[in-house]
């Protein structure tokens, strides 16, 4: 049997469709509004970045500084999450985590995949998922030492191991974080990565494809998940309206 054969498409589960940081095309990224967007285009998750205030506040925001997004050159580890509010645009403020989890939460459905850079946010935005019984609504996605904080805190939740090499990673560390998906950037991903990866027991989720012929070639490789900054575009290509 060919890598081709193992992912017929009459032999697979619909694909997932995850909004990377919301819908950041119509609204600014890792903001309430872009994850409101994202899911009112039909997400199946939202992906978001987190990191912590000088108060240890889980918050949204992928650069360490605010200098991109909100024009503060401060780290955001120089701010409480109290003072954030004084960036406040309009409707627009870098929220927190808890927040976003209670978007998400009320859309009865889609999750929340949390992305963390690195083991420092891991204990303080476990202990938010925890206090708001958010345990099956959150999945978490990210580099081996990261998600190895993670894995010490839980023994359960999703796990997507972000992967950038065309190796698959090596038996001792699946074993010890024993994530559910591998999560390599979309050019990596051929039929026969897939299918190795399925052979390991994994899944494939993949990154970040904004392409409508990206997304038919993804789909047709039989990933299990494709993260896009354009959520409707990939809603209707996996629905199969374009």
């Amino acid at each position: 049997m060919t890598a081709a054969d193992r992912t017929a498409p009459a032999d697979r589960r619909p694909v997932l469709a995850v909004a990377h940081r919301g819908d950041p095309y119509r609204h600014r990224e890792n903001t309430l509004p872009s994850i409101e967007s994202a899911l009112a285009a039909g997400a199946d998750a939202v992906e978001v970045d987190v990191q912590l205030t000088r108060d240890r506040v889980p918050v949204l925001l992928h650069d360490r500084t605010l200098e991109r997004l909100w024009g503060d050159p401060r780290s955001i580890g120089r701010v409480t999450a109290e003072q954030l509010d004084g960036l406040r645009q309009g409707p627009l403020v870098v929220p927190t985590l808890a927040e976003a989890i209670k978007v998400v939460a009320a859309a009865d459905g889609p999750r929340l995949l949390i992305d963390l850079d690195d083991p420092g946010p891991a204990a303080a935005t476990w202990s938010v998922v925890t206090d708001l019984g958010a345990e099956r609504l959150v999945a978490f996605c990210g580099p081996a030492t990261a998600m190895l904080a993670v894995r010490a805190l839980t023994p359960d939740t999703e796990i997507a191991l972000t992967w950038t090499r065309p190796r698959l990673p090596v038996r001792a560390l699946l074993d010890d974080l024993r994530p559910r998906y591998l999560n390599p950037p979309f050019g990596l991903v051929t039929p026969e990565f897939t299918a190795a990866a399925a052979d390991a027991g994994l899944a494939v989720s993949t990154w970040t494809a904004d392409l409508r012929r990206t997304m038919r070639r993804l789909r047709d490789t039989g990933v299990a998940s494709i993260t896009s900054n354009r959520i409707d575009v990939l809603r209707a290509v996996l629905d199969g309206r374009r």
